[in-house]
């Protein structure tokens, strides 16, 4: 049989399921449902809000949307979802 040929991601994975390091979700179904209803929340958009910006800022938002393959109003509610629970920091 011939062998996947494999990035060095998918190695890793590989490698750390040989380990055993991974294991099963408990009560799995329950997870599930619990991360469909906060993405549910999550996704929920029923605000509007207008800002003014410089022209530097939007035109770089814009583009830093465009690498990442992103709507710029996607990536700003990102940006303040992010700095709202924690995981972004403030310059």
């Amino acid at each position: 049989m011939k062998k996947m040929m494999l990035d060095k991601e998918e190695s890793a994975l590989e490698q750390e399921l040989e380990r055993g390091e991974w294991v099963a979700v408990p009560h799995l179904e329950e997870e599930m449902a619990a991360c469909r209803a906060a993405a549910h929340q999550n996704m929920r958009k029923n605000r509007k809000i207008n800002i003014r910006l410089s022209d530097w800022n939007y035109d770089h938002i814009k583009i830093q949307a465009a690498q990442e393959g992103l709507p710029y109003q996607t990536l700003v509610s990102s940006i303040i979802h992010k700095y709202l629970t924690g995981r972004r920091k403030a310059a």
